[in-house]
C-alpha cells in the first residue's frame, strides 16, 4: 500500500492521520532505510511493502483496543521500532519505552525520535528478564506490547512482569495462533494473566494473517519471574 491507501485504511479504523503525522511516517521510512544499510533494522525496505507490514500492521491492535485510555506503554524487544514508533505516531500522549538488548538499535530510536519530534520516549537497552526485576519497570506500565518476539509462553514471561495489575499485555502474532495460546495458557496463568480476547485480521494486499492477542494483567506476577536471562527460552514454561 502506498502512502495515501495507508491512510485511507487507517480512516476507515476511525484513526484519521493529520498532514504532520503522516510526513512523521514518511521521515520514518526514509530513516529506517539509511539506517538499515549501516545495521540490521529490517528485511522489508521497499517503500509499500514497508507501509503495509511494518506501519499497518504496527498500529492494528488500536482497532481492538483503546489507546486513549492508557498512558505508560512498553515495548519489548522493539528493535526497530515496531509497533513503539507507529504507536506513538498515532497516539502522541503515550508515554513510551521500549526496551531492547541490542543498543545500536536504541541508538537508531533516539534519532527517530529526535528527528521526528516524539516527546515522552525512551529507547532503554536491556534484557527483559533483567529490566522487569527493577523497581523502575516491574509492573509499572498501563500497557506491554510486543511483536514477533517469541513464542507466546516465552514471551508472556518477558512481557506480562512489567504490566500492572488491571494493566494489559498485547501480542501481535502471525498466522495460526491456536497451538501457540494452547501451550500458553500455564505461562499466562503462573505470571498473572488472563487471556481476554484474540482478534484475527488479513493485511491489505494478501499480505497475510494477523492475530492480536489480549491478555489482561489480573493478578501480581511472582517474584521469581521472570527467571535469570536465557532460562524463559531454554526452558519454557508448559
Amino acid at each position: 500500500m502506498n502512502k495515501q491507501q495507508f491512510a485511507e485504511a487507517l480512516s476507515a479504523q476511525g484513526i484519521e492521520l493529520s498532514e504532520r503525522q503522516k510526513e512523521q511516517f514518511d521521515a520514518y521510512y526514509r530513516l529506517l532505510v539509511e539506517w538499515n544499510e549501516k545495521m540490521n533494522l529490517t528485511a522489508i525496505t521497499e517503500e509499500e511493502q514497508v507501509y503495509n507490514k511494518h506501519f499497518y500492521d504496527s498500529v492494528t491492535p488500536a482497532f481492538y483496543f483503546s489507546f486513549d485510555q492508557v498512558q505508560k506503554v512498553a515495548d519489548i524487544g522493539g528493535g526497530a521500532g515496531f509497533p513503539s514508533i507507529p504507536l506513538k505516531i498515532v497516539f502522541p500522549h503515550l508515554q513510551m519505552t521500549i526496551i531492547d538488548s541490542l543498543n545500536k538499535r536504541m541508538n537508531f530510536l533516539q534519532h527517530v525520535a529526535e528527528e521526528l519530534g516524539l516527546e515522552q520516549l525512551s529507547p532503554v537497552h536491556g534484557r527483559a528478564e533483567e529490566r522487569a526485576q527493577e523497581p523502575a519497570y516491574r509492573q509499572a506500565f498501563d500497557l506491554v506490547v510486543a511483536r514477533a518476539v517469541a513464542r507466546l509462553n516465552v514471551l508472556s514471561e518477558y512481557c506480562l512482569p512489567f504490566a500492572r495489575v488491571g494493566g494489559h499485555f498485547i501480542a501481535l502474532k502471525g498466522a495460526d495462533i491456536s497451538p501457540e495460546l494452547n501451550e500458553a495458557k500455564k505461562a499466562i496463568k503462573t505470571l498473572g494473566g488472563k487471556t481476554k480476547q484474540v482478534e484475527t485480521l488479513q493485511l491489505p494486499e494478501e499480505a497475510g494473517e494477523r492475530n492480536i492477542v489480549i491478555i489482561e494483567k489480573a493478578e501480581s506476577t511472582p517474584k521469581g519471574y521472570p527467571r535469570k536471562p536465557g532460562t524463559p527460552a531454554k526452558k519454557p514454561l508448559i
